[in-house]
C-alpha cells in the first residue's frame, strides 16, 4: 500500500471497484509524497489536504454503493496555476495578480474533471503567466528537475511535469502555447499531449490567443487517453471549441502501427541538436519501425517560423500586461518586462504580416501530412540545463526560451495535436523525448502511436532517484 502513489489512474479505478484500495488511502499516499519531497523540487503553488481528503472521502462512498460519478472519480488530480479553480486563487506565477477576489469559476477542464468525481491537490507552478519555457517566477521561486534538481523541469508546465514524474498524482493538467506541455514533459520524462486546438475547451481564452491548448500530463499514454475522455467534453464558454464528437480515446488505443505512414525529420531541417539525443531519438524511431510503421526520413520543408511567433507571442504579452501601472510593472520577472518592451516596437503591419506567414505554414503542414500519418522529431534538441536560467549557457541571442524549442512552437502555430513520450536516458541520467506530431483533428493517431512505443520500452517504467 505505500506505493498507491506510483499507481496508474487506470489501476486506481479498478483497484476502486474491486475494492483493493480507497481513494482515501491514495490521496493520503500522494499527499505524503508532496510532503517528502516539495521542498527539494518546489512543484507546488498550494497544497490542499483537507479539500482533497474530504472528496476522497465523498469518492469513497460513491465507490463502495458501486456508482461513481465518472471514469477519473477518486483519483488525485494537479491542476496548473493558469487554469482557474473554484474556490482557489489563481495567481499566474506573478505578484502583480491579487488574489482579493471572487474565485467563484472552475476553468472548462477543471469543471469536467470536478464532475466526473477527480479529487483535486493543489495547484502546481508556472513561470509568470506561462510565458517562458521554464518555470521559475517571482511569486514561487525556482522549480527543479526531479532526475536533478540541479536542472530545470522545463516550462511553462514545470510544476505539474515535476509532479506527475515525482509521483504526487497519476494526472495533472498543463497548458501549452509555445511547447508548454512538450517541452517539461520531454526535461522530466512524462507523456505530454498537446490536443488539436479546441478539442479541449479553455476559458478564458489565452492572452496569448490561439496557439495556447490545454492538455493531460501523465505518466502513462493510456491516463492521458483516459483524462481526454473528461476534458474533451463540451464547454459553451469556448467559442473556439470544436464540436463534441464523443471520442473515446481510450477505444483503439492497443491497436498495432503496421501500415501506419511516418515521417522521421531529425532537425526539421535547421535545428542543431546534441548527438546524445539525436541518437536516442534515431533509436526510438527504428522502435516505431520494427513495430510495423513505414518510416521515410523527411523534412516538411519551412522555414524556422522564430520572428512570426515572436511578433504574435510578444503581441500577446504587451496586450496582457502593458497597462500595467509602473509600480506593478516593477513586479514582473525582469525578462518578461524585457519583452513588453520589445513588444512596444511591433507594428499593426508587422502583427498582420505574422498572421499570414502563419496561415501560409499552417497550409504548408496540412498539405505535407496529407502524404503521411505522422511527423515525428525530437521534443528537444538538448537535455535539461540549469535551472534558473533562460536558456543553456552560452545560448542567450534574441528571443530567449524559443532558441533552444525549434520543435515545439512551430506546431502551435499550425493548432495540430503534438505530444512528447519518453524514448531514454542520456549518460547523465537526464530523460529525452520523442514528439510525435499527428494531421489535424487526428488526436487519436498520436495517441496510438505513443501508446505502442510506451509498451514495447521501458522508460515510462523508471522512477527519479531517491523518489
Amino acid at each position: 500500500m505505500t506505493e498507491l502513489h506510483w499507481k496508474s489512474a487506470a489501476k486506481l479505478v479498478k483497484g476502486y471497484a474491486r475494492r483493493k484500495f480507497s481513494p482515501v488511502e491514495v490521496a493520503k499516499g500522494c499527499l505524503a509524497q508532496i510532503e517528502r519531497h516539495d521542498k527539494t523540487f518546489n512543484a507546488m503553488v498550494a497544497v490542499r489536504p483537507e479539500e482533497a481528503l474530504a472528496q476522497a472521502k465523498a469518492s469513497e462512498k460513491r465507490w463502495m454503493k458501486g456508482e461513481p460519478q465518472g471514469p477519473v472519480d477518486g483519483v488525485p488530480t494537479l491542476i496548473k496555476d493558469l487554469l482557474l479553480v473554484r474556490g482557489w486563487p489563481t495567481l499566474r506565477g506573478s505578484r502583480t495578480v491579487d488574489r482579493n477576489q471572487a474565485w467563484d469559476q472552475d476553468a472548462p477542464s477543471v469543471a469536467r474533471l470536478r464532475e466526473c468525481g477527480a479529487v483535486f491537490l493543489g495547484s502546481t507552478t508556472t513561470p509568470e503567466f506561462g510565458w517562458k519555457g521554464i518555470t521559475d517566477s517571482p511569486l514561487t521561486g525556482i522549480t527543479r528537475n526531479p532526475w536533478d534538481p540541479t536542472k530545470t523541469p522545463g516550462g511553462s508546465s514545470g510544476g505539474s511535469s515535476a509532479a506527475a514524474a515525482a509521483g504526487y498524482a497519476p494526472l495533472t493538467l498543463g497548458t501549452d502555447g509555445g511547447g508548454s506541455i512538450r517541452i517539461p514533459a520531454g526535461f522530466t520524462g512524462i507523456f505530454g499531449l498537446k490536443p488539436s486546438f479546441g478539442r479541449v475547451p479553455a476559458w478564458p481564452l489565452s492572452p496569448f490567443g490561439t496557439v495556447a491548448h490545454v492538455g493531460p500530463m501523465t505518466r502513462t499514454v493510456e491516463d492521458a487517453a483516459l483524462m481526454m475522455n473528461v476534458i474533451a467534453q463540451p464547454d459553451a464558454r469556448d467559442w473556439h471549441a470544436l464540436p463534441y464528437d464523443g471520442t473515446d480515446y481510450t477505444a483503439g488505443i492497443g491497436r498495432k502501427l503496421k501500415g501506419m505512414k511516418i515521417a522521421f525529420s531529425p532537425a526539421l531541417g535547421h535545428a542543431a541538436v546534441d548527438p546524445e539525443i539525436a541518437g536516442l531519438v534515431r533509436a526510438a524511431v527504428k522502435v516505431l519501425e520494427d513495430l510495423g510503421a513505414n518510416v521515410e526520413e523527411k523534412d516538411p520543408g519551412f522555414e524556422i517560423p522564430f520572428e512570426t511567433f515572436r511578433v504574435l507571442w510578444w503581441a500577446g504579452a504587451h496586450a496582457l500586461l502593458g497597462k500595467l501601472p509602473a509600480a506593478k510593472k516593477k513586479l514582473l520577472d525582469p525578462d518578461l518586462a524585457d519583452v513588453i518592451a520589445e513588444a512596444k516596437s511591433i507594428s499593426l503591419d508587422d502583427y498582420q504580416d505574422a498572421v499570414r506567414e502563419r496561415g501560409l505554414l499552417g497550409s504548408r503542414m496540412r498539405q505535407f501530412m496529407e502524404g503521411y500519418d505522422l511527423l515525428v522529431t525530437p521534443t528537444l534538441p538538448i537535455p535539461a540545463f540549469e535551472a534558473g536560467r533562460l536558456a543553456p549557457s552560452g545560448n542567450g541571442e534574441p528571443g530567449k526560451w524559443l532558441s533552444w524549442t525549434p520543435f515545439s512552437y512551430p506546431f502551435n502555430l499550425t493548432q495540430q495535436p503534438a505530444a512528447s513520450v519518453p524514448c531514454g536516458f542520456t549518460a547523465k541520467g537526464l530523460p529525452a523525448g520523442l514528439h510525435i506530431i499527428g494531421r489535424m483533428f487526428d488526436d487519436r493517431s498520436v495517441l496510438r502511436t505513443a501508446h505502442a512505443y510506451e509498451r514495447a520500452t521501458p522508460w515510462h517504467k523508471t522512477r527519479p532517484p531517491g523518489c
